[in-house]
């Protein structure tokens, strides 16, 4: 039996480090946008966003000549969304593109630069959430129902803007949701294919960030210090997300919106503390070390109290999941559970752990 907080893994791992140009600016993305592209040498640029996001980030746009504007996105890109968009840029020659927003549009980015073409595509990501999909290499697709993820180093974001002030604009809700998703990436981390020692401690620090800035931003939405300190947690935790892999809670959180429409940053808000209680047992390394960064005696009653303090989601059934659903989504995600998990997972398990995040039970802390 490990100690407590002594790794649940043997000294026998590899990191992998990537190239990417990050930039915190506060009120200056306007400014730093026309730079970093001249520095990428972009001379048709391609602007993707909502069109309520491009509306509220007019002045950051101001400087530079797009050569074509994309305001169709979608959560959990449909392929034949990302197969529309590409044909569009190709058209108009792109030579980069620049997403302005939160995880969709990042996402529709990383669909068109997935694409086969002569030369790279390169993604400048602007955030104005903290979904942390501008700092990873990984992409996702829906076809028919079913999401496929994947990891390819051409997504990657060549270069990321974070500036605080587009934040401001982010409802309370979904700064709540959306900063619990980037807990999430550091959490799940924790069991994910490629963990290690590395990412442990990354991952600890995140967690740690998060857990003091999101009720910063819930309880003063105007505070700068809450929303940079957000964004600085939530680049951590996409890091450590894709050094790491995609764990359990991703694989579950994957199935419920590609296959059944969830949103996203809110089912990562439900169904997190209900996955660290399922895994805890078996990984007391971990719970250990997540516990500590919530400042809590165990990891689920830290992030249950995290939760309830943001008045987070509770229920997939408020998301929209029906009850019948439930057997459906259990054998997709059994399909896709990976094998660094620490506990095996039965469908039994799978819908003991989706009932209860249904109906918004809370979940047991293990001792």
């Amino acid at each position: 039996m490990p100690s407590p907080g002594a790794p649940d893994r043997p000294f026998d791992f590899e990191d992998r480090a990537r190239g990417q140009r990050v930039i915190f600016g506060t009120g200056r993305a306007g400014v730093l946008l026309p730079d970093v592209l001249a520095t990428l040498g972009a001379r048709a640029v391609m602007v993707i966003g909502t069109r309520r996001e491009l509306e509220r980030s007019a002045s950051v746009l101001d400087g530079i000549r797009p050569a074509l504007v994309w305001d169709e996105v979608e959560q959990h890109v449909p392929v034949e969304l990302a197969g529309r968009a590409t044909r569009a840029a190709q058209g108009a020659g792109v030579d980069a593109l620049v997403a302005i927003g939160g995880g969709s549009a990042i996402g529709l980015a990383k669909a068109i630069a997935l694409r086969p073409r002569p030369r790279s595509l390169p993604i400048v990501a602007v955030p104005t959430t903290y979904s942390g999909s501008e700092a990873t290499s990984t992409w996702g697709l829906v076809e028919r129902g079913v999401k496929t993820t994947g990891v390819d180093p051409r997504v990657l974001p060549a270069v990321i803007v974070y500036d605080a002030e587009l934040t401001r604009s982010l409802p309370r809700g979904l700064s709540v949701s959306s900063g619990l998703n980037a807990l999430a990436h550091a959490v799940d981390a924790f069991w994910a294919p490629n963990a290690s020692p590395s990412t442990d401690l990354a991952a600890v620090a995140a967690i740690r960030m998060l857990a003091a800035a999101l009720p910063l931003v819930a309880c003063d939405p105007d505070s700068l210090t809450g929303r940079e300190d957000a964004l600085r947690g939530a680049n951590l935790a996409a890091s450590v997300f894709s050094a790491a892999g995609s764990g359990l809670h991703h694989r579950i959180s994957h199935v419920l919106g590609g296959t059944f429409g969830l949103p996203h940053s809110e089912t990562h808000a439900v169904v997190l503390a209900h996955v660290v209680a399922f895994n805890a047992p078996a990984a007391p390394g971990a719970e250990v070390q997540i516990a500590a960064a919530l400042g809590a005696p165990t990891a689920v009653g830290g992030l249950i109290a995290l939760r309830d303090r943001l008045h987070a989601p509770t229920a997939l059934r408020e998301l929209g999941l029906r009850e019948s659903d439930i057997p459906a989504a259990v054998e997709q995600i059994l399909a896709v559970v990976p094998a660094s998990n620490p506990r095996l997972v039965t469908r039994g398990d799978l819908t003991a752990l989706l009932r209860a995040a249904w109906a918004g039970q809370a979940p047991d802390s293990p001792a």
